[in-house]
């Protein structure tokens, strides 16, 4: 921790450490992660992501590398993509595959759902209109679903196929004859994935100093 403290000075490392919730030797480790990342360079580009082996067990693979490229996630209000994304960036977006802590309050735990939710959400909203489809709803409760190891694959595909039709029925079912289906809303994301925990199985490893990182469960 000693040589990137020394050289970005304590205030700015405890800043990145309120902003995310990590540790200062969480940044410290990221930090060396990102440099390994970008090659020793101040700045991680796409092509960076392609060195995690272990990333293309994601079946998302992707929309989380997309993911670090996408303003909406850096917690500033904004929009739009980037080609490149300094260490704070990458951290920020790191942040959102974080744990919860064991002794948050009830009332925080909820806000960090609906933040890693929004978040999950954004991945799938490429077009950034406020919308999924429902295909791409169905991937996300299938890529939850296979985070738990005592699921085949299979069962997690058929649970999900059955998800997405059971959402397509009701959001469906409350429409007028005249009225367009548009997608799936954000709203509408919550309350269908009410009874998912996602706290903890939103997770990707780039700790491994080795040459891969684990992402898979």
């Amino acid at each position: 921790m000693g040589a990137y403290l020394s050289a970005h000075g304590k205030h700015e490392f405890q800043e990145l450490s309120d902003k995310t919730g990590f540790s200062l030797d969480q940044i410290a480790n990221l930090h060396t992660r990102f440099k390994q990342l970008s090659q020793d360079e101040d700045t991680l580009r796409r092509e960076h992501f392609e060195n995690i082996q272990n990333l293309e067990c994601n079946p998302i693979r992707a929309q989380i590398i997309e993911s670090f490229f996408d303003k909406r996630n850096y917690r500033q209000n904004s929009a739009g993509k980037v080609d490149e994304i300094t260490f704070e960036e990458f951290i920020t977006v790191m942040s959102h595959f974080k744990p919860p802590e064991l002794n948050m309050t009830e009332e925080r735990r909820e806000a960090l759902r609906k933040e890693k939710l929004r978040f999950l959400f954004n991945m799938h909203d490429t077009d950034n209109d406020g919308t999924i489809t429902l295909e791409e709803y169905k991937h996300v409760v299938e890529e939850l679903l296979s985070r738990c190891s005592t699921m085949e694959k299979e069962t997690a595909k058929s649970i999900a196929n059955a998800a997405m039709l059971d959402v397509a029925s009701i959001t469906m079912g409350q429409m007028a004859p005249d009225e367009f289906y548009a997608g799936i809303t954000f709203e509408h994301f919550q309350q269908i994935l009410k009874g998912f925990e996602v706290e903890s199985r939103m997770h990707i490893r780039f700790l491994n100093m080795g040459s891969t990182a684990n992402c898979c469960k």
